[in-house]
């Protein structure tokens, strides 16, 4: 009798990115994503480290969707010896020509920054996670898939697409593993989104997948014109301070989901003459793709939303340097986090003036610099630089990509009955844990697990999961705000805290003291070393 089929998570486990699932059966496994770690900078070294798989021993990919969290390790795998296929929609590969290639580049370019810092002279040299070479690899071994139809990626499993809503190309993912039917959601989008249709699926499984990202809130449910209403709001004040509107966005669906409104808003005179800039590469070439299928998506009545001459797609790095002293002007810019790309620079030049706005339209991890701004920091660290927060600072929740709790539990529900198990991931543990009690109260009968980066379960037909192995406890502390926040905060406003000390020399005795603090520690740490080594 052979062994249960079994599914191990890797990743987006109680946090919200690294998606990347293992589905074992017959001998054989696949994975469902293979995505990168982004938020804290604690969390982002897991994607430095050795799978926990060997990745010459995997059959299959099954890619939900082209998001980095998403799909950002598939380079990596491919250069540690992955040489079977990656499955995914036409229009997901198509999007992942450009994304992977600039997950490739920014890779090198970090490593070589990292080795040029003083700091690092003499130490080992800091290698890139992959290349641009190894990202284009990835991409020439995808095979596209079509919605609704069977495929089988190994002979043990049968794979069907779904529409996920979530992002152009995204899908949710069926499974057929020797008998047990299992669901994967991906990433989920809400109703009513810009460009896409609802999300949709089968019902009747043993064991569903669901993503949680804001499975602790509920969205005023708004149509696109109020949407639009929100956004002319924001574009009218901005200007009318006389300085920019500046919006940290995903290059990915965000962008394109503005360029979209902010065309109609032009169009109809609703925001006036307003210059836009599109300072991002990567959303360019994304836009790009859009445009290509423009005829196929809802909302653009066939047309090419994104030929308005009010639009100013920057490519070029001087250009878009000239943009740090210009007022007036909306400038979006990658990436949508703030943790890296050109929205640095644009916060940098703008953050510290009154008339500017900073505009937020999407996620914000715990621990990324965007959450930081977001929940009202007066002073930030930027590019090793500190920078008082003057800005007007706003957010538009309604430019979500996700589902909200409503929205999730409305899918859940169309997926019953589920005869095994409900497993919640790809959210905060607050998120998932609002969501799991929410649940249980309206499906008491419901056997939700909460799985943790590393535990393994046993999925059979009709019967609970049951857990295997335990998870990683080492990641949970990485997945909210890390020492580095907390060490950024505190450095932006060490010099101006001694200043307030009136004392010159109580001055300098405070900067003993905090240096006595550190000496101690590492008098420990080399006394615990000497220790180590006696006989």
């Amino acid at each position: 009798m052979s062994a249960a089929p079994t599914i191990t998570f890797h990743g987006a486990a109680q946090t919200v990115t690294g998606s990347c699932m293992q589905f074992t059966a017959g001998g054989r496994s696949i994975l469902v994503d293979c995505g990168m770690f982004q938020g804290s900078r604690s969390l982002e070294l897991a994607n430095h480290e050795d799978f926990a798989f060997d990745p010459a021993s995997i059959d299959a990919v099954i890619l939900t969707h082209a998001h980095i969290d998403h799909s950002g390790l598939l380079p990596k795998l491919v250069a540690k010896g992955y040489e079977g296929p990656i499955h995914a929609t036409q229009k997901t590969i198509d999007l992942l020509e450009f994304m992977l290639a600039d997950a490739g580049r920014i890779q090198e370019y970090e490593a070589e920054r990292h080795n040029r810092r003083r700091d690092r002279a003499g130490k080992e040299e800091f290698l890139p996670i992959y290349t641009e070479d190894d990202a284009l690899q990835a991409w020439r071994q995808c095979r596209a898939v079509a919605f609704e139809q069977w495929f089988s990626p190994v002979p043990a499993i049968k794979a069907r697409l779904w529409n996920a809503g979530h992002i152009l190309g995204s899908a949710s993912v069926e499974l057929d593993i020797e008998g047990t039917r299992v669901m994967c959601s991906g990433d989920l989008g809400p109703e009513h989104k810009a460009f896409l249709k609802d999300a949709e699926g089968p019902s009747g499984f043993d064991h569903v997948i669901c993503e949680s990202t804001y499975g602790d809130r509920d969205r005023e449910e708004i149509t696109a014109e109020q949407r639009r209403k929100q956004l002319q709001a924001e574009v009218v004040g901005a200007i009318t301070r006389g300085g920019n509107l500046v919006i940290p966005t995903f290059a990915l669906e965000r962008t394109q989901e503005l360029l979209l409104d902010l065309a109609i808003l032009l169009n109809e005179g609703e925001i006036g003459n307003v210059t836009v800039f599109v300072d991002s590469p990567l959303a360019n070439r994304a836009t790009g793709v859009f445009a290509r299928y423009a005829s196929e998506l809802e909302d653009t009545g066939g047309r090419n939303v994104f030929a308005n001459p009010a639009f100013h797609f920057v490519n070029d790095a001087r250009e878009s340097m000239r943009l740090n002293s210009i007022s007036g002007a909306v400038i979006m810019a990658a990436s949508g986090m703030c943790e890296a790309g050109r929205i640095r620079h644009h916060l940098v030049h703008n953050l510290n003036r009154r008339d500017s706005t900073i505009l937020f339209v999407g996620f914000q991890a715990q621990g990324t610099l965007g959450r930081v701004i977001l929940d009202g920091a007066r002073t930030v660290r930027v590019s090793g630089r500190s920078i008082n927060v003057r800005a007007q600072v706003r957010s538009i929740e309604s430019y979500s990509a996700h589902a909200d709790q409503g929205e999730l539990l409305k899918w859940i529900e169309e997926r019953q009955p589920i005869a095994g198990s409900l497993f919640l991931t790809h959210g905060e543990t607050g998120a998932i844990e609002a969501l799991r009690r929410e649940l249980q109260r309206q499906a008491p009968d419901l056997k939700v697990r909460l799985p943790t980066i590393g535990e393994t379960y046993s999925i059979t037909p009709a019967e609970p999961a049951r857990r295997l192995k335990t998870g990683r406890t080492d990641l949970q502390q990485a997945t909210a705000r890390d020492w580095q926040n907390s060490y950024a905060e505190f450095i932006t406003g060490l010099k101006a805290e001694l200043g307030e000390i009136d004392d010159a020399q109580r001055r300098q005795k405070a900067i003993e003291a905090m240096r006595d603090v550190l000496e101690s520690y590492k008098k420990a740490r080399n006394d615990h070393k000497n220790a180590r080594r006696k006989p």
